[in-house]
């Protein structure tokens, strides 16, 4: 029975091997519309030098976002690369659009000692997104544990994580690597990919490049990776955790990066009759006729259901608060 067993993994294995071939470069991974996904991500050239220091190679370029997905207090560096003579196009406050050849990149890292930095961090993953011929090709990386290098994985995984948070607490979790399934199940409108936290009214913020503060739009254009636009005439995405903004602007902002792109029309829970995207008037989103059934799927971790392993605490308790009050 054994012996049977081996053989049947075997053949499976060749099956899902032949989808794997090389293509157009050594090693490389056969995509979508005659794209590629390469198996390491040092052949990108994303960085240069030591990995961990996640210094941005030739042509990439650092974005941040107002609010950001939780990721089980994963620390995030966000990149981003267009081929030369290309721009991306700011049209409205959502998504903008991208030019063939545009790579999306995210890191996932932690920080062994959140108060001392310069403790050394240590890799995860790095997932990206590539546009080939109008189409978005997902791939998730797993970097190795000398910190050298990252595998292009297609099924999901756990590992575990060690690290002192910024008070002090010694925190361990079973870090969850997403499956290309996973990925596409977020990153989907209409079943086809999509980038989910690059919206313009996320990246409408001022940043700090060259010593000096700077609306990112306004930096992009700098780069030359955009198109000119006047910041002024598109919104701003609160940052959930500033204070200065009303409790109900700080949840809006939460549950639109964190929850939106699922429940949307052209989303994976379409069918559910709860918007909550920022765009959206709070009286058209029933987020207050089914506060207590998004409470109660939030407080025991069964949304989001990808991606995270644990519950956002902090959000959680300032969701309460919104929630409870309506």
């Amino acid at each position: 029975m054994n012996r049977i067993i081996t053989i049947v993994v075997l053949l499976l294995s060749a099956i899902v091997a032949a989808a794997y071939l090389p293509y157009s470069h050594p090693g490389a991974v056969r995509g979508n519309e005659g794209s590629v996904l390469l198996p390491q991500i040092s052949g990108y050239k994303i960085f240069v030098g030591d990995p961990v220091a996640l210094t941005p190679g030739n042509g990439f370029h650092l974005y941040e976002l107002a609010t950001s997905l939780f990721t089980d207090h994963a620390e995030k560096q966000r990149l981003i690369k267009v081929p030369a003579g290309s721009r991306i196009t700011a049209a409205n406050d959502g998504l903008p659009q991208y030019p063939d050849g545009a790579i999306l990149v995210k890191t996932f890292y932690y920080f062994n000692d959140k108060r001392n930095v310069s403790a050394g961090k240590r890799l995860i993953e790095t997932r990206v997104l590539i546009k080939n011929n109008g189409q978005w090709l997902a791939g998730t990386y797993v970097w190795n544990a000398t910190q050298t290098d990252a595998i292009l994985v297609a099924g999901g995984s756990k590992t575990s994580v060690n690290w002192i948070d910024e008070k002090g607490n010694r925190k361990a979790i079973s870090y969850r690597i997403p499956s290309a399934k996973d990925c596409a199940t977020c990153h989907n409108a209409n079943n086809a990919i999509i980038p989910i936290g690059m919206k313009v009214r996320n990246l409408n913020i001022e940043v700090d490049r060259n010593n000096r503060s700077i609306n990112q739009l306004q930096h992009l254009q700098n780069a030359g990776i955009m198109d000119p636009v006047n910041p002024d005439q598109f919104s701003k995405l609160p940052a959930w955790q500033n204070r200065t903004y009303s409790i109900s602007e700080r949840v809006r902002a939460y549950l639109d990066v964190n929850c939106a792109h699922c429940h949307s029309d052209a989303g994976s829970c379409a069918r559910s009759a709860v918007r909550f995207a920022w765009e959206i008037p709070v009286e058209n989103t029933r987020i207050t006729a089914r506060k207590n059934r998004i409470i109660s799927l939030m407080s025991t971790g069964r949304m989001p259901r990808i991606g995270t392993t644990m519950v956002d605490e902090e959000a959680l308790t300032l969701i309460k608060k919104y929630l409870q009050s309506q």
